[in-house]
């Protein structure tokens, strides 16, 4: 694993030396959670209620930080695994790649996961401090290091669909339209936008089922209400997600490199 450590700690090098560009990409959480807190401030009132599905308002504000911190900072996968693969088996440069002494997912997880690392450290800081001015300090900070755990287990769920995805261009050369599909199940699904709590009661243990809200709703719901027994939860169904999803994934990249050595790429 050493040559895989080193590869993660070249890429976070390598972004240390753009902080500027990290920074500027924060800039769109900040827009993002002001206008959330605009809309969310306006549904409360019209309801009358202090509450919405046991969540106050000071509680959807946080959890939809959380939520947005695990979206923006996600692998750059939409770019440098599901593009970069289709483009690599077009242009047949993939077989170049897949002769390099490491495995080519491993490498990829450990690039992405390089990249994410100082994207979610600065997306908390600027849209932590944003939502702390508008709605007050976040939840109990002794549960932090247990939220981080849902997060990496959220990373990594990213990880496994996004790679599966880039996998798909062995067959159908381009993934754009399965990117796009994907990102609408985390939308939806997910609770991305809307906590689950607010879906309704029939769609909710569906919704809760999927790895789409283990990846979002379930960090984001544990952050705000945090407690062992909804953190044995979250992490319970992220690991049987990912045993799924990491079994699927190595299945289909040796099927996938048979593929490619039986068509002479």
């Amino acid at each position: 694993m050493n040559k895989y450590w080193a590869i993660f700690k070249t890429q976070l090098l390598n972004n240390l030396a753009y902080v500027g560009n990290l920074l500027t990409g924060s800039i769109a959480i900040i827009l993002f959670m002001f206008l959330f807190a605009q809309l969310w401030r306006v549904a409360y009132r019209s309801t009358g209620s202090d509450t919405l599905a046991g969540l106050a308002f000071h509680d959807v504000l946080w959890y939809l930080l959380l939520a947005e911190v695990i979206e923006l900072s996600k692998p750059r996968l939409a770019q440098s695994i599901a593009q970069s693969i289709a483009q690599s088996v077009r242009d047949g440069s993939i077989a170049y790649q897949l002769s390099k002494p490491y495995n080519f997912l491993f490498y990829q997880c450990s690039v992405g996961l390089g990249d994410s690392v100082l994207k979610i450290g600065f997306n908390a800081l600027v849209g932590g401090a944003v939502v702390w001015l508008l709605v007050g300090p976040p939840p109990d900070p002794r549960w932090w290091p247990l939220v981080l755990v849902t997060v990496l287990g959220a990373w990594l769920i990213y990880f496994c669909f996004t790679a599966l995805i880039g996998l798909a261009a062995f067959v159908t050369e381009e993934v754009r339209a399965f990117e796009w599909i994907y990102q609408k199940f985390v939308f939806i699904l997910g609770g991305f936008l809307i906590p689950l709590d607010l879906y309704p009661d029939w769609l909710q243990p569906i919704a809760k089922a999927t790895p789409f809200a283990q990846a979002i709703y379930g960090p984001a719901r544990f952050f705000v209400d945090p407690s062992w027994a909804r953190f044995g939860q979250v992490v319970l169904g992220q690991w049987l997600w990912l045993a799924v999803l990491l079994g699927l994934l190595a299945f289909l990249y040796q099927q996938s490199v048979q593929r490619l050595a039986i068509n002479g790429g």
